[in-house]
């Protein structure tokens, strides 16, 4: 063990955030676009998609049940380490929780980002943020070994395949030839996509699931762009694939949000109310498999590469 890295005592979940009640919503909004000037009229406009899903993020909570299965997964291997969880843009915020492991003698974490796919605003920001918290606790801030990027992991995979499964109705090796499989994720500047690994690790998951399911038509598309309309984002918008797949005659697809690690805001309003809206339209039959929320595959690779980093510095 090296002399200056104390073993490791506990695992920081780092996430996004949301809003957990009405008044709350504009708030956070605001937050999370803080200093990049954009006006209240365009949030009062997101803030409709909360009120369209019961005026709350479920966010929050999904992350917790992650946590919790974690820590219930941890302890039955004999290795009970206890789960905080961070979040960015609302509480628990990260520094906030950082501090509360300290008072609490937390001296080493292992830290997850909440996202399995490396860009700027999706991996950078995350670590930076803990960085900061860490900085202004000074010396007796607690360590912080982060996982590797797990987006090609099997477990992974497989907890992502069992969704579409279970969404779907088709086991694997038994997929129909004319059922296509979309992906979404969430759109990001093209420029800020050409300067990391996102599409790429985008496109190992989506190619690691259809081969698991044997899915011979498959596509990645985007979802939830906000920003200057006049800049070029990754395309295509699953509106526009779904309209493709209509001009084709496509009666019936599953779609699955990869990119998302739980069923949140995002994906409720863009997938389940505009997607759908629009499949009803086209006379298409949707099927919204589920992101991997708390499937155990999903908690036991989470598990075993937290125990795997726990040994390292050991």
């Amino acid at each position: 063990m090296t002399p200056s890295m104390p073993p490791v005592d506990c695992v920081l979940l780092i996430g996004f955030g949301g809003p957990t009640s009405p008044e709350q919503v504009m708030p956070f909004l605001r937050r999370v676009v803080e200093g990049r000037g954009v006006p209240d009229e365009r949030l009062r406009e997101v803030a409709h998609h909360y009120d369209a899903v019961g005026g709350r993020s479920p966010y929050n909570d999904l992350t917790q049940q992650q946590a919790d299965a974690l820590s219930e997964w941890l302890a039955s291997r004999g290795r009970p380490l206890p789960v905080y969880v961070g979040m960015r843009n609302w509480n628990p915020f990260l520094a906030d929780t950082i501090s509360r492991m300290r008072a609490e003698g937390r001296r080493h974490a292992v830290g997850v980002v909440l996202s399995a796919y490396r860009s700027e605003t999706s991996w950078e920001r995350y670590l930076r943020d803990v960085e900061e918290a860490r900085r202004s606790l000074g010396a007796l801030a607690p360590a912080v070994t982060y996982l590797p990027a797990w987006f090609d992991h099997p477990g992974y995979l497989e907890a992502a395949a069992c969704r579409v499964e279970e969404a779907a109705g088709h086991l694997r090796g038994a997929w129909p030839a004319r059922l296509p499989l979309v992906f979404t994720a969430h759109s990001i500047p093209a420029h800020m996509a050409a300067g990391s690994p996102y599409v790429e690790d985008l496109m190992a998951s989506c190619r690691g699931v259809a081969a698991i399911l044997r899915v011979p038509d498959w596509q990645l598309a985007y979802q939830s762009r906000s920003g200057d309309p006049r800049s070029h984002w990754l395309d295509p918008d699953i509106c526009q694939v779904l309209r493709e797949l209509a001009a084709k005659g496509v009666a019936e697809i599953v779609v699955q949000a990869i990119g998302f690690l739980c069923d949140h805001v995002e994906v409720l309003y863009d997938l389940d109310i505009e997607a759908a809206q629009l499949c009803a339209k086209l006379n298409i039959r949707l099927h919204r498999a589920p992101c991997v929320n708390s499937h155990p595959a999903f908690i036991a690779m989470l598990g075993e590469q937290i125990l795997k980093a726990a040994e390292a510095v050991s």
